[in-house]
Parts: C-alpha cells; structure tokens; sequence
C-alpha cells in the first residue's frame, strides 16, 4: 500500500486551468476529460469573502463521484505471489510456479463482502512485485506461467464476473511500480504499463475504480521512472468514462492515514492549490516497512483554508485500512483480526465521518477468505443492522416554521428539506412518540445540491432546559455522532452555521448498544 498525490505534470496542468478561468472548452481534450464543470470554480482575486462561500457552496459531484459516495464500504482483496511468500512485498523474482491456490473461489470473496454490506470489491491485479493476476501478453510473470488453472487461470475475470453477477461494484489495481520489468524507469516503461491498463479496462466488461498509488522505488541500476499519469486518465475516461479515479487521480483523494479513521471536520470542497502541497508526498513508499503515519490536517475546507484559495475543487476522501495488521494473508495473523466492534467504531469513524472505506480482505493460500475474517465480517454486519434498525423520528412529529417534515426520514437522499429563511441557520423541531432513550445521532445532506452546513447540534428537553446531547461540524454525504446516553421525549436539530441555505436529506436518532 501505499499513498501520494497528484505527480507534478498533472498538477501543473491542473493549476494553470482552475487560476487561468479558462472555459472547459479551451482546454486540450484530454484534460477536459479529466474534470467535471460543476465540480470545480475558480476564484478571481477581487473576490470578497461572501462571493467566495458563496461559490464553494454550489461546487457539487460529478455524476461517478456520486456514486462512489453513496456506495460507503469498498472493499480491497490483496492477493498474489506474496501471499504465497508470506511477505508483504515481493522484489519481483518470484517463481510464478509458487502461485498455485487450490481452492480459489472469487464467488465466495464477492459474496461474502456482499453479505456484509460492502457495494464494491477492489482486486491488486498487480502489485509491485509486477506479478499479473491476469494472463497478459505484455509479460511472462503472470499467471499464465503458474500450476494454477493449468496457466490457464485469470483471477481478474473470476472476480470480474462475480461482481457482475452479484451486482456490485468492480474495480482495479494495477500498480505503477513494477519491480520484475527491465523496462521500469525508461519511456517504453510507460507503454508497457498502457497496454497492460488497456487490457485490464477493455475485456473485463463495467470498471467502477481505477486505484493507483505513488509507489516509485528504484529500477535496473538505479533508473527512476517518471510516470505519464496525463496519459493513463486519459485512457481510462476513454475506455472506462463511469470509473474514479483513485488515490493518485482527479477524482478520490486519500484521507491521510491508514488507521481507518478520518477527519471529525471532512470537507468534500477543498481548495485546488491544496493539491500541490507536498504534505502527502512525503508519505510514498520507499521500503517494504514504510507504514504511513498521520499526516492530517484537522482539517482541509473550512472557511480560514478556502478563503485564501485560487480555486476550489469537489475533491472528497477515501478511508482505507485493513482488517489485519498486514495487507497480505499471512496465518499468523489469524488471531489478530479485528473485531466486529471495532469494524463498527472504524465506519463510524470514515463512513459516519464524510468519507468512504476501503477495507482490505485479504484472501489466504487456498484461494479463500479466511474463516476468521468471514467471522468478522459478519458480526460487524449484524452490529451495523442492530445499530440502525430503529429510528426514533420516524414516528415522531418533526417540523419547522410550524410545518412537518416528512422527507428526513423517508431513506431517500434525494429529496431534502430547506428552510426558507435565506439564513443558514435553522431549527428543526423533534417531538417522539413517548419518553425515549438515545445516544446516536445520523445527519445526511443532499451532496447533489453541495456540502454546506459548518456547524449544528442536537438539544434534548429535560428538568425544564434544553440540554446539548452533541455537536458537530462538517455533514455532507453522511455524518454521525455518539454521545452518553440521553432519555427525553422533546429534541431540536439545530443548523448554527451554513455556507448556504441548509439541504438536509435525512436525519436519524438512534440508541446504539454500548458494552459495558
């Protein structure tokens, strides 16, 4: 694994676009692929600051980061000859004959991720090792060249095709550091690596992710490659145009760490010129014991940080880690696998935090996920089903200005609420059915019209007061909060602050079961 941001001849074009205020259309039309109109603005120089939130609040997703959004659990299956070798990285020259797993069943990978919740599987086709999932004709270290399947296996299409059929998501891969290929740190390098991507995006059918890292150690006598990202995107808007692009692409970016756990304020709106800091950068991988620390800023949108911005761009996070301590099966593992709390404590810290995990499930030798981690998986969906089997506004009478809301609770975030003031602020207010007890708060905003609330909170009635149950920041797609447990039967949702008028789309009180 590893974690960078955009190289430095994709940064530069993508500055000079978002401070120039060129129209789309003047752009090269490789680039203008690249970027959605309503999903970034450029910001002139004379603006004052209410021009500037202004602008920031109607910056919307494009059409495939919606989708990416809404899907909430991804999951990652490392899985290749270092599962064999019992090592994390492989140097890349492994004998392709040790790839030989007798059970491997992708249905039972896909199915399982499935079962537990998760919308979408991502597979390293290729890891740094360079060894190929799939039977390129670019390379002989590929599964052609193993015992399994006879060399005629192709785990790319096995997992392809049971995405397909159990109907999520599918996505790749594809490492850009290769260490078995002579050609890395040469210009054929890049072809090579175009051809292999090609072959990845045009016979697996629907691709709903392209994932790449900024892995870039060394080549034959020390050569260095400069990666042709421009290129790359370019080919897979062509071949793939629904698939983001991820963590070194314009369309996902990553958190920051890989502890499962985002930020508390996540903006989805963040300024253009933050993506050529080289605060990420710094976190590439160099050896196989790099593990990335916390590099995060508290936080990357709000007001103090756009105010100061040439551009603003829709530019949301990705959550990763794994279910392991290692990214790769290794048996000795096989009691350190996380458990169903805290799989439940790590989606409320990423998807209950603006965000969208990926977690990684590594298949073992045998070609299966391994009954430890399917165990896992398990109890954390039936936590995730408990957690949420009862809202408490549904049969409350919810209003605002005197008038009911019934949308908030209707499991559509496509319809909203707005208030009608031209204010952000607003109060929502909540009477339940009888004296309830809850410690959970679920707040959503339609992200189709924008991300826009700064800051809210929820007030419960008791001993003649208003009390504050919780409070918090940033929404977005999807937010929530715990808090010690509060009994009362009158609450109010509170909207303090908003770059605009607030669009709630739903809103959930919950009691969550806390061990004692």
């Amino acid at each position: 694994m590893v974690k960078l941001t955009f190289p430095k001849e994709f940064l530069n074009l993508v500055c000079l676009f978002l401070t120039s205020g060129m129209c789309i259309t003047n752009l090269s039309s490789s680039f203008a692929q690249l970027v959605d109109p309503k999903s970034y603005v450029v910001i002139p120089p004379e603006s004052s600051e209410s021009e500037i939130i202004s602008r920031a609040a109607g910056i919307v997703p494009s059409e495939r980061q919606l989708r990416w959004q809404r899907l909430e659990l991804t999951a990652f299956l490392h899985f290749g000859v270092n599962t064999f070798t019992n090592r994390e990285w492989g140097d890349g020259k492994e004998d392709p004959a040790i790839f030989n797993p007798s059970e491997l069943d992708a249905r039972q990978w896909v199915r399982t991720c499935k079962e537990a919740g998760f919308k979408q599987v991502i597979l390293t086709a290729k890891h740094h090792d360079g060894f190929c999932l799939w039977p390129s004709k670019y390379t002989e270290h590929s599964v052609k060249s193993s015992p399994w399947r006879a060399g005629k296996g192709d785990v790319v299409k096995e997992v392809a095709d049971a995405c397909h059929e159990y109907g999520i998501g599918f996505g790749v891969y594809l490492s850009p550091w290769d260490r078995n290929n002579e050609l890395f740190g040469t210009d054929a390098y890049n072809d090579y690596f175009v051809n292999q991507l090609t072959e990845l995006l045009s016979g697996y059918g629907r691709v709903d992710e392209v994932w790449f890292d900024g892995a870039n150690g060394e080549g034959p006598e020390g050569k260095k490659q400069v990666y042709d990202f421009n290129r790359w995107y370019s080919l897979i808007r062509k071949l793939q145009p629904s698939a983001v692009i991820a963590v070194m692409g314009p369309d996902v970016r990553w958190v920051g760490t890989e502890s499962g756990y985002g930020r508390e304020t996540e903006w989805s709106v963040v300024p253009g010129d933050e993506l050529v800091q080289g605060k990420v950068a710094a976190s590439s991988q160099k050896e196989a014991g790099f593990a990335p620390m916390n590099m995060m800023d508290d936080d990357l949108g709000s007001r103090s940080k756009i105010l100061k911005a040439k551009s603003l761009v829709w530019y949301p996070a990705e959550i990763d880690v794994s279910i392991r301590p290692g990214w790769f099966y290794h048996p000795e593992e096989n009691d350190k696998v996380k458990s169903p709390d805290k799989l439940m404590d790590i989606y409320f810290s990423s998807v209950g935090r603006n965000g969208v995990l990926l977690l990684n499930i590594p298949p073992d030798k045998r070609g299966l996920l391994h009954d430890s981690d399917v165990k896992a998986l398990q109890g954390f969906r039936k936590s995730l089903d408990k957690a949420f089997e009862r809202n408490l506004l549904t049969k409350a009478v919810v209003k605002a200005s005197g008038k009911k809301i019934n949308v908030l609770t209707d499991k559509n975030d496509a319809t909203s609420w707005t208030p009608k003031a031209s204010a952000g602020t607003a109060v929502i207010d909540i009477k339940l059915e009888e004296m309830e007890e809850f410690n959970m708060l679920l707040l959503q905003e339609d992200i189709r019209k924008g991300q826009r609330v700064e800051q809210f909170s929820l007030e419960y009635f008791a001993d003649g007061e208003w009390k504050k149950a919780t409070s918090g920041t940033t929404v977005g797609y999807k937010r929530i909060l715990r808090f010690p447990i509060v009994r009362a039967d009158r609450l109010r949702l509170k909207i303090e602050a908003s770059r605009a008028k607030a669009v709630i789309a739903e809103a959930g009180v919950f009691k969550l079961k806390v061990k004692s």
